[in-house]
Formats: structure tokens, C-alpha cells, sequence
């Protein structure tokens, strides 16, 4: 009875998400437009690879990108290749699917158009907002020139070079005070992807590149990771963040937590009233929606998420799903699912099987575990009731991330470079790219 009773609310719940995915009346087939091809874009394109419709991707770039290793690419473990691909590449057997390289401008719902910057109007029957987030300063702005992000691999390799020119710097530098500043390394946010960070700057500057300076030494440098809540990993439990603190700490990472960054400039980092004298200072402290809300003229949360209802439609918008970092999707527990990967894949997945069935249904996010490494041998991993840290952790976290890179050859030559790291400490892509010394222009200007 109990059983029939909830089936019969479903079939009422439903009634109204019900929709056509039969060919238009002139014959034509219906149009998807997926804005976005990250985690979430990618999945609901591929899924819809052999649907009678004509999809339509748009992205402003010409690749996917696999976050999560992109610190890897900031601190010379990865070259960029080896965590992109080819937007065309990955889609090229999908004979429905065009790729547009473009940039989205706004979204003409009622016309069921997307505007983009080249002054193109794509119209849709049912459209996919999957465009991710940027970094958000907290009303602070000003701070992104001298305290990057990363969510891409312009920002990525940047850091890089942001990183390598101060040890560049500090092997020359004669002012003890000034070498001190360009050797101390500030990581703003204890998030997953601070904390990988601040691990990862630990093991290049101190066991990487020492053997390749002649005055910089493994104890030369400072990373500190900064914090303002009162420890790190908020999404994890208790003990997998006080794990994850003596991990780093082990690596020598000076960790500060409940600590209030007031202000950044080129060569400090001031929290509270203390002030870091640092030339290099990354943000991994917060990050805030793409424009998507105001697109669609819909509620959105404090960081600008779509307020989307449980079958990832934005309340008025039937034909408009909106997934990933850009929608605040409930749990059913009264929160949000998580702003991962795992999410973005899911959702994407989940709105292609609507679009193919005629109806949307309720997403539940299936959660395979919540996973951080702290450095090349130090990992934690929540499985729920199973908690795992250490060598182990570190193990299943590589593995994980070799697997859902995109492409046979990205996952040989990732896991070819974190064996040779392991063994060597070695680090293939130490390259500063889009900087040329000063003498250098001094001697091209006046030639």
C-alpha cells in the first residue's frame, strides 16, 4: 500500500515536467544548446551523442579541462596537456554534435535564444547552463592581480611562472630581507584545492628544485596556508582535517587558521594586523557563479548559483536546465549538493536521460567519497563510515584521478609523472612561459 501511495505522489509530481522528444512538426529535428563544456556540459553532450536531436556545445575555449589536477599544472608536476583535450576531439564521433568556440552573452528565454559575443543567436528547444564558476574576492577585486586563482590553465601556468620567477629571484638576491619575502609562499583558503596546493609548492620549493639552485637550501623557503574558519577541510570530519593539518605541517607548511585576510599587495599579505612579507600570494579562498542567474532573471544564492528545484530547472524555465558549480541544487536534507566534479557529471548524465525520456525527474547525487591529498605520500578520503589517511589514501586518490582523465594517452603519462616524481622529486615542467628577462628588452630597444 505504502508503495502505491508513493508511487501515485511521483506520477502527480511528475505530470507537469512531462515534455516531447518527438521531431517537430516541419520535420525538423529538436535543438539542444549546452553552454559549458566542463564536468557537467561534457557528460549531458556525451550522453546525448546518439539521440535523434541536433546538439549544439558552446564554450569559450577549445577544451576540457580536468580541474582537479589543475594545481598540479600551477606548481610544474603537469604540463597542460596532460589535463585537457580537445573539445572537437572528444565529441568527433558524435555525429549530431557541433562545437562552437564562443562566448555566451546573455539568454533571450522567452525567444529561446542564446546570444553570444560574435553576435550569433542560437535558438533552442531545451537548453543546458553548465558554465561553472570564477573566483570570487569577496568584494575584493583589487586583490586578484597580486593573489591569483586557479580555474584555468592561462591562470594555472601564470602561477607558475609566478612561482618560479620568485625562486629565479631569490637565487640572486642580495637583500636578506627582500630574498626572505620572494622565498615565502602564501596560500589563502583551506579547501581542498588550498590545501593540494600548499603541499604541493612545499615539495617543489624544498625538495624539487633545491638540488638545482646553489643558494637556495630545502629550509630557504616558507609556505604558509591560511584559513579563516577554525580548521581546514570544513566538508570533511574532525579527524580527516586535523590529518590533513599534520600532513602539511610534516611538509613544513605553516598553518594559520581563523585568520581574516584584510589585505594584499605586491609584496605582503596582511591578516588581521599581521603582515606577511610574501611576493607570492594564490587565492583558493572562495568563488562565485558565472552570470547564468542574471541571463535568466532568476533567485540565485550569495555566490550567484541558480536556485534550481530538484529536477535542476530554475522555478518558470521548463525547457532550461542549469547544473554544476552553476546551480544550488538541494540535497533533500535541507542543504546543496557539493560544487564537485562527481556532482557536475552526475547532473549532466542526469538531464540528458530527462531530455531522452520526456521527463524530468528528481537528481540524487550519488556520492562515491569526498577525497584530498596533502602531498606525494599523504592523503585523506571520507567513504562515510570509512575514513582512510596516509599512503594508502594517497594511493586510492591517484588512482581515482588517473581514471577519469579523459583519453588512454593523458592517464599513461600522468601516471608515468607521478611515478617519476615519486622516485625522483622531479619536477618535467619547470618552463616560465610569456616572460622575458629585463636586460633582454633593454638590449632589443636599443639595437
Amino acid at each position: 500500500m505504502l508503495q502505491r501511495i508513493l508511487r501515485s505522489v511521483r506520477v502527480e509530481r511528475s505530470r507537469d515536467t512531462r515534455f516531447s522528444t518527438s521531431l517537430e512538426a516541419n520535420g525538423e529535428r529538436k535543438r539542444v544548446v549546452i553552454i559549458g563544456a566542463g564536468f557537467g556540459g561534457l557528460s549531458a553532450a556525451k550522453a546525448l551523442g546518439r539521440a535523434d536531436l541536433e546538439v549544439t556545445l558552446v564554450d569559450q575555449r577549445n577544451h576540457h579541462l580536468f580541474q582537479p589536477l589543475l594545481y598540479q599544472v600551477a606548481t610544474a608536476g603537469l604540463s597542460p596537456a596532460d589535463i585537457a583535450a580537445p573539445i572537437r576531439h572528444i565529441l568527433r564521433d558524435q555525429k549530431n554534435t557541433r562545437v562552437l568556440l564562443d562566448r555566451v552573452t546573455g539568454v533571450n528565454a522567452a525567444a529561446r535564444l542564446v546570444l553570444t559575443a560574435s553576435g550569433a543567436s542560437l535558438s533552442y528547444d531545451w537548453l543546458i547552463i553548465a558554465t561553472g564558476a570564477r573566483h570570487s574576492y569577496f568584494g575584493r577585486d583589487d586583490w586578484a592581480e597580486h593573489a591569483p586563482g586557479i580555474k584555468s590553465i592561462d591562470d594555472a601556468t601564470a602561477v607558475r611562472r609566478k612561482v618560479l620567477l620568485a625562486l629565479e629571484r631569490a637565487e640572486t638576491e642580495t637583500d636578506e630581507a627582500r630574498r626572505k619575502a620572494l622565498l615565502t609562499f602564501v596560500v589563502i583558503g583551506g579547501g581542498p584545492t588550498g590545501v593540494e596546493m600548499a603541499g604541493a609548492i612545499a615539495e617543489l620549493a624544498r625538495k624539487s628544485v633545491s638540488r638545482d639552485f646553489r643558494t637556495i637550501t630545502p629550509h630557504c623557503s616558507r609556505v604558509i596556508l591560511i584559513e579563516g574558519g577554525s580548521r581546514l577541510l570544513a566538508s570533511f570530519p574532525e579527524t580527516l582535517s586535523a590529518r590533513a593539518r599534520h600532513g602539511l605541517e610534516q611538509l613544513g607548511v605553516e598553518v594559520k587558521l581563523s585568520g581574516r585576510v584584510t589585505a594584499i599587495t605586491p609584496t605582503s599579505v596582511q591578516v588581521g594586523e599581521d603582515i606577511i612579507p610574501a611576493h607570492t600570494a594564490i587565492w583558493a579562498a572562495g568563488v562565485q557563479a558565472s552570470p547564468a542567474s542574471t541571463w535568466l532573471r532568476c533567485a540565485c544564492d550569495r555566490a550567484g548559483k541558480v536556485l534550481v528545484n530538484e529536477t535542476l530547472r530554475p522555478p518558470g524555465h521548463d525547457n532550461i536546465f542549469v547544473i554544476g558549480d552553476t546551480a544550488a541544487c538541494p540535497n533533500g536534507k535541507g542543504g546543496f549538493v557539493p560544487g564537485i566534479a562527481p556532482v557536475a557529471k552526475q547532473q549532466g548524465r542526469h538531464v540528458a536521460r530527462a531530455i531522452l525520456m520526456g521527463r524530468a525527474e528528481p537528481f540524487r547525487y550519488r556520492s562515491f567519497g569526498n577525497l584530498a591529498t596533502v602531498g606525494r605520500r599523504h592523503a585523506v578520503i571520507d567513504f562515510g563510515r570509512i575514513r582512510i589517511h596516509g599512503f594508502l589514501a594517497w594511493l586510492l586518490w591517484s588512482v581515482a584521478h588517473i581514471w577519469f582523465l579523459i583519453g588512454f594517452r593523458s592517464r599513461i603519462i600522468v601516471g608515468l609523472n607521478w611515478a617519476w616524481n615519486y622516485l625522483t622529486f622531479g619536477r618535467s615542467a619547470r618552463l616560465i612561459t610569456g616572460y622575458v628577462a629585463p636586460d633582454f628588452i633593454e638590449e632589443r630597444m636599443t639595437a
